[in-house]
This record gives structure tokens, sequence and C-alpha cells, in this order.
């Protein structure tokens, strides 16, 4: 049986679509899910800094005959999720101290899968695969290492790929060199990080293609994104997982090897040739391993 999308999955992946203001109101929506809109019009579009034919435009992009019937629809939605709960039973109690916390990733995972539409992931992927972009990554306080295990992959997949820290000597820096159609792929989950949202700004006012992973609630940086993968990172611990950004991660850049086999294997073997004269790694059984 076909589930049906949320209204929440449905803006998300309509992202793309928006205008500049549309998506501003957007991420203001996506970040106060979903209390933000099921109060009026002119509060939501104050809240956004946006006008209120702006809100009207986007929930009519979205299906909806007006910002009322969309109001409407949400609060069945909310009525159904609050409800949802009740009809489980209890669960089997755990067999392993992990399997709590395992079965809380595991939910993120769909939830990622359900908040990231088909569409985004491909064009996401498109663009690091595209040889003609420049790509610059950055990451956060708690993304840095996902952002330095992309770039450095990625970086063995296809030229052009540069990292840099969200510090602002660095990052402004490498403003200087970034030009139109550069791509630029952002992570940043709450707490966000101003650096992160500063960076994207001023690079999309350069013309770079703006790409964000963060987490439901959405980064600001969002409302500068042209394309927005969200994730699922709650757990019931003093910090949040980020189990799925990696998952993410590694699915991009599957994604992008196939596209650029050809390439990447010459340029595999010709960094494998290079660890070998180089004796950077011990002999081993299993060479798997080849980045």
């Amino acid at each position: 049986m076909d589930i049906k999308p949320t209204i929440e999955a449905r803006m998300r992946s309509a992202m793309p679509e928006f205008t500049r203001a549309e998506r501003q109101a957007a991420s203001h929506i996506l970040s106060h899910f979903p209390v933000s809109a099921l109060g009026s019009i002119t509060a939501l579009a104050r809240a956004a800094d946006v006008s209120s034919p702006t809100v009207v435009r986007l929930v009519q992009k979205l299906g909806y005959r007006g910002y009322s019937d969309y109001q409407n629809a949400l609060r069945k939605e909310v009525q159904q999720i609050l409800v949802a709960p009740l009809s489980r039973g209890p669960g089997a109690a755990a067999a392993h101290p992990m399997a709590g916390h395992a079965a809380t990733v595991v939910r993120n995972l769909e939830l990622t899968l359900a908040q990231i539409a088909p569409q985004v992931f491909a064009a996401v992927a498109g663009l690091l695969a595209d040889t003609a972009r420049r790509v610059v990554i950055m990451g956060g306080r708690l993304t840095h290492a996902h952002a330095d295990y992309l770039a450095t992959l990625l970086r063995v997949i296809r030229a052009d790929v540069a990292q840099i820290d969200d510090v602002p000597t660095d990052w402004q820096q490498a403003l200087l060199d970034i030009r139109a159609g550069d791509v630029v792929l952002l992570f940043d989950i709450r707490r966000y990080e101003a650096n992160v949202v500063l960076f994207a700004e001023l690079a999309a006012e350069q013309g770079a293609e703006v790409l964000l992973i963060t987490d439901r609630w959405l980064s600001p940086a969002a409302a500068h994104a042209r394309h927005v993968l969200a994730c699922g990172i709650e757990v019931p611990s003093a910090w949040d997982s980020t189990v799925t950004i990696l998952a993410l991660v590694e699915a991009l850049l599957a994604h992008v090897q196939g596209v650029l086999w050809q390439q990447a294997e010459d340029r595999m073997n010709r960094l494998e040739d290079s660890f070998a004269r180089t004796r950077f790694f011990r002999a081993g059984r299993d060479r798997k391993d080849r980045a």
C-alpha cells in the first residue's frame, strides 16, 4: 500500500520549485513545524519576514486553494500523528543494550528517506558529479567529520574538490574564489552555526549552487540553498545522532561514483599505484578500501 507523503515531506521536496521568498517562508514553517502554520497568515508572514501573498502562493504550489485550506489539512494530519502512538501495542523487551538506540536510528533512517524526495537526491548527486563545476564543502562543529569524509572520497572520484573549515578567516578567504556555477555543499544541524549560514548567503549571492545537509527543522541556511537534504537526528541522548548524515553521504558518494565510473576507476588505480610506490599502507589480504 502506498503511503501518502506528509505535508512536511511535500514542502521539503518542493523547495527547488519555490522562489527565494517562498523558500524563506517554507524554511520558517519547517523549522517551527507544525506550530508556525497553525496561527493566522499575518502572524506567519511577519515571523517569516515575507508578505502574506507569498505565503498564499507557497501553499497553492502545494496544491491547496488557499491558506485556510492548507490549515485544515494540516490540523487533520497533526491529529492523526497525535492519535497514532495510542494504537501501538507495548514493544518487546530489548534483548540487547543497543537495541533501543538502534531502533531509534532505524526510525531516523526511515524519516530521512521520507523527507528526501528522490528527485532532490538525484539533483544533488548530479551537481556533485558535474566535473565542469568546482565543489566546495564545509561542515560545522558536529559535522566537520562528515564534511571531511565526503571531501576525502569525492576527491578520489573527481577533481576540483575543496574542503574549508568553519572559521571566519578560512571560509571568508574561500569566498574570494567562489565563482558562479560552483557547488557549495554545507552541513548544518542544530544548534545552527552563524558561520555556515552567512557563508551560504554570500556564496549564493556570488552565483554558487548552494546545497545543504541539515536536520528536519532546517538550518536558516536553507533560505539560500538550491537543494536541501533533511535528516532525522533525534535520539534519547544529550546530543543528536549523525548516523543518517553519514548514510546520506555514503549514498551520494556511491551515486556519483556510478555516474563517473570510468573516470573514478582510472583515478583510483593511479592512487593505488601511488600508495604502493610510497608504501603508505601495510600489506593486507583485503584491498576493498581503495581510497
